[in-house]
């Protein structure tokens, strides 16, 4: 007979808590991460990469006007969010962008689909580059400027996290609107069976 002491590491595999549990749960939760990760990883450097060649190829008020004339490449510095709202309140928007990079991965295994993860993932690629710039862009570490440089017709100017953040509210209204509809003909196919003899 096997006492506690000499029980094998298989045995402690199969019991609750033990490592074989762990290494499930931790398994679990990187296949669970992944959908979201991915995504922002690949915002990320897309959005660094494209306000890179920015400041290098639209500094000294260049601008680059896309076929139709609707697209504009200009580079501006912005202090505050979109529109250049609260220009002067930059830690402010530092502090949202923080949080939210904190929050997204704890709603992203908690996702109930894996295009709601993919648009979680795309919100947090976004947050995550525009807190880059204001953690490690001039004047300083929380107040750094983000660098825009897609004039809309004027109408505003973005970055590529920008559109990533719109593509993820985006997304998940419409996952919020089609999950919201599907459970009303639920309920109704069920109350309608409830009434027959």
């Amino acid at each position: 007979m096997t006492g506690a002491a000499g029980m094998s590491q298989g045995d402690d595999a199969g019991q609750p808590g033990g490592p074989g549990a762990a290494a499930a749960a931790g398994s679990t939760l990187a296949w669970r991460l992944l959908p979201v990760l991915v995504p922002a990883v690949v915002v990320v450097a897309a959005d660094q990469g494209t306000k890179l060649w920015a400041l290098s190829r639209l500094a000294g008020h260049r601008a680059i006007v896309l076929p139709g004339g609707w697209v504009e490449l200009r580079l501006i510095s912005n202090p505050g969010a979109a529109f250049s709202f609260g220009s002067g309140a930059t830690w402010v928007f530092t502090l949202c962008a923080i949080a939210a990079v904190a929050i997204v991965p704890w709603l992203a295994v908690r996702a109930r689909s894996r295009g709601q993860a993919i648009a979680l993932g795309l919100l947090l690629g976004g947050a995550a580059g525009n807190l880059l710039d204001r953690l490690f862009r001039a004047p300083g570490p929380g107040v750094g400027r983000v660098v825009d440089f897609i004039d809309y017709h004027g109408w505003f100017i973005g970055n590529v996290a920008d559109i990533a953040i719109v593509a993820s509210i985006a997304i998940l209204i419409m996952r919020a609107t089609t999950d919201a509809a599907r459970e009303h003909r639920v309920r109704i196919a069920r109350s309608s069976g409830a009434g027959l003899p």
